[in-house]
C-alpha cells in the first residue's frame, strides 16, 4: 500500500483563471486546451464524449489535430471558449514542419503564451496562458532539463542561452487553421453538409437540363482537334516507405518508465483531495485530483514537496480539480520486426493469458503506409492488478511489440494495458 503524504500549512498564492484566446494579429485563437491522444480516427464521436464527460466538466467544444499523433483537444464554453474559433495549438505545432519536439512561449495580449509538444503530441497541459511572467518563465525553465528540443523559443529578453525568439504572426500564417465546434453538434453538421451538397448537385443538374433543352446553341461544323504531341512525364522517385515496424518505441523502456513515474505520482496523497485514473504514453504521465473537503493549500504544498519536475499544472476555475502532466524523458525508438503469422500470434496469445486465467481483448487492425501497403496487427487490453514491471517481462518477448497507453486506478489498484503486436 501507498504511504500518506505528511503536509504542512503555509501561505500560497491561487492560480490564475483559464485564459480562453489570444490575439494574434487581430485574429482570435483559442488557448489554454485539454490535450488527449486519439485512438479511434475514423470515428473519433464517441471517445470525444466520453473524454469530455469523464475528465472535464462541463466541455462542449472540442477540435482534432491530424498528424502522426493524432489527438483532440476539449474545453468548455462555460470558461469564455467559443464555437468558431481558430485553434491556437494546432497552427503552431503544424506549422514546424517537421519538427515532433519543441517548447516554447511567446508574449500575447493577455500575458504568455506556454506551448509544449513532444514528439508530435501536444502535453495534456501543454498549451497555457500566464498572466504572471514569472510563472511563465519557472515553467519554460522546468522543460528545458529534458534534453532533444528540436527547439527552445522564448521573448528576447529573457535572455536564455539555447533560446531563439520566433515572430508568432508569421508562424501562425504557416500552420493549418483548425476551428472549435459544438461535441454534442457532431451528427447534425454531417447530416446538414450532406443535406448541402444534395441540393447543390440539384441544383446544378436543373441547370444542365434547362441549358441543354432551351439554351442550347446551334450546332457547328465538326472540325478534327489536332492531336498534341506527347509530352514526356518527368519521372519522380518515390519517398521512403513508412514501415511501422521499423520506428516502434522501445516497449521495455515505456513500460519501466510508466511504473516509476505513476507510483511516483499516485504517492501524492493531499488530505480532503482524490485523485483519478492516471495515465501514461510515450508523450509523458497526466491525472487530476478532485477536491472532496480538502484546500488548495494543501495541494499546492504535496505537489511541491513530491520532488517530481511537472511539465504542467493547472487548477480549474472552481478551485475543484487540479491537473498535472509529467515527462518521462525520451524513449529510444529502433526496429522491431514482427516474427509471427496472425493465428499463431493469436494462439500464443490466448494461451499465455490463460496460464494467467487472465481475460484479454484480442481486434484485427491496419496500418496503411504511405505506399498504400497495408501492414497487420492484432490490438490487445487487458485489465490486471499485476503492475507494468510484472507484464513488461512476458510481452516484451513478442517481437513486433508497441504499447499505447497504461492507465492506474488507485481506488481499484488495478492497471489497464494498451497495445500492439505487428504480424507477418
Amino acid at each position: 500500500m501507498l504511504e500518506d503524504a505528511k503536509l504542512l500549512d503555509r501561505d500560497y498564492e491561487e492560480g490564475t483563471s483559464v485564459v480562453s484566446s489570444v490575439m494574434v494579429d487581430g485574429i482570435p485563437y483559442a488557448t489554454s486546451l485539454f490535450w488527449q491522444p486519439l485512438q479511434n480516427t475514423e470515428d473519433p464521436v464517441a471517445e470525444v464524449v466520453e473524454t469530455a464527460s469523464g475528465i472535464l466538466d462541463g466541455a462542449d467544444l472540442f477540435c482534432i489535430k491530424q498528424g502522426k499523433a493524432p489527438q483532440f483537444g476539449i474545453c468548455a464554453s462555460s470558461q469564455g471558449f467559443k464555437k468558431g474559433t481558430l485553434v491556437g495549438a494546432i497552427s503552431v505545432a503544424t506549422a514546424f514542419a517537421g519538427m515532433s519536439s519543441f517548447v516554447a512561449v511567446f508574449k500575447v495580449d493577455k500575458g504568455w503564451w506556454y506551448i509544449c509538444v513532444r514528439n508530435d503530441i501536444i502535453l495534456s497541459d501543454g498549451d497555457m496562458v500566464f498572466t504572471n511572467e514569472e510563472e511563465a518563465k519557472n515553467q519554460f525553465m522546468s522543460m528545458l532539463a529534458v534534453p532533444d528540443w528540436g527547439k527552445r523559443i522564448a521573448p528576447k529578453d529573457w535572455a536564455i542561452e539555447g533560446t531563439e525568439e520566433v515572430d508568432l504572426v508569421e508562424l501562425m500564417k504557416k500552420g493549418m487553421r483548425v476551428k472549435l465546434d459544438k461535441i454534442n453538434a457532431l451528427r447534425g453538421t454531417k447530416l446538414f453538409m450532406v443535406i448541402a451538397i444534395s441540393a447543390v448537385v440539384g441544383v446544378w443538374l436543373l441547370s444542365v437540363i434547362i441549358n441543354s433543352i432551351f439554351l442550347a446553341p446551334p450546332k457547328r461544323p465538326m472540325v478534327a482537334p489536332i492531336k498534341p504531341k506527347p509530352v514526356l512525364k518527368k519521372v519522380v522517385p518515390l519517398p521512403p516507405e513508412d514501415i511501422p515496424w521499423e520506428k516502434v518505441t522501445n516497449a521495455y523502456e515505456l513500460m519501466t518508465r510508466c511504473y516509476e513515474n505513476i507510483a511516483a505520482v499516485s504517492q501524492i496523497i493531499p488530505p480532503g483531495w482524490t485523485i483519478g485514473e492516471v495515465s501514461c504514453t510515450r508523450g509523458g504521465v497526466s491525472t487530476a485530483w478532485k477536491r472532496e473537503v480538502g484546500r488548495i493549500l494543501w495541494i499546492e504544498e504535496a505537489l511541491k514537496n513530491s520532488g517530481l519536475n511537472f511539465s504542467s499544472k493547472s487548477l480549474d476555475v472552481a478551485g475543484s480539480v487540479m491537473k498535472i502532466s509529467l515527462p518521462i524523458g525520451n524513449i529510444t525508438v529502433e526496429k522491431n520486426l514482427p516474427n509471427l503469422d496472425e493465428a499463431h500470434l493469436k494462439d500464443t496469445l490466448n494461451d499465455l493469458f490463460q496460464a494467467f486465467n487472465q481475460p484479454v481483448a484480442l481486434t484485427d487492425s491496419v496500418y496503411t503506409s504511405n505506399r498504400k501497403r497495408a501492414f497487420k496487427k492484432v490490438n490487445f487490453t487487458f485489465s490486471s492488478v499485476n503492475n507494468p514491471i510484472v507484464w513488461r517481462d512476458l510481452l516484451t518477448k513478442f517481437s513486433g511489440l508497441e504499447i499505447s497507453m497504461i492507465k492506474y486506478n488507485k481506488q481499484t489498484e488495478k492497471w489497464d494495458y494498451e497495445g500492439a503486436i505487428y504480424v507477418l
